[in-house]
């Protein structure tokens, strides 16, 4: 590189080249999650995008570009559902948990384990 001029171009076609990448790797992954397409027309998707990838890609970008992003957004609610029920159920917040703590307490405090004001006290705790 013997001028700046060459470092930018450089830097400006690294650019599309990268974006160019993620948009080839979202397509792959957008054929593969959708259940509706048969496999002999992802494999004819994935051909084309090896054979004229740039073209190929508008096309798809342009015809399944709308389903693409619902497919995205069904998955991303997805895995926050997933998240958010994993969450629960380590932190040991609900209805369902809250009436368990409250019987574990009982039980301990029925034991003897515990005394009638720190049994108040978990009992509070598990409903707020």
């Amino acid at each position: 590189m013997n001028s700046f001029m060459d470092f930018f171009w450089l830097l400006v076609w690294s650019f599309f080249f990268v974006a160019y990448l993620i948009i080839l790797f979202q397509i792959i992954t957008d054929l593969f999650r959708d259940k509706d397409l048969s496999g002999w027309w992802k494999a004819l998707w994935i051909i084309g995008l090896l054979v004229f990838p740039f073209l190929i890609a508008l096309i798809y970008l342009i015809a399944r570009g709308k389903g693409m992003g619902e497919r995205h957004l069904a998955a991303v609610q997805s895995a926050q559902a997933a998240t958010d029920q994993y969450i629960k159920s380590v932190a040991g917040s609900g209805g369902a948990n809250a009436a368990d703590q409250i019987a574990s307490a009982k039980a301990l405090l029925d034991n003897g384990t515990i005394t009638q004001a720190e049994f108040d006290q978990l009992k509070a705790k598990a409903l707020a």
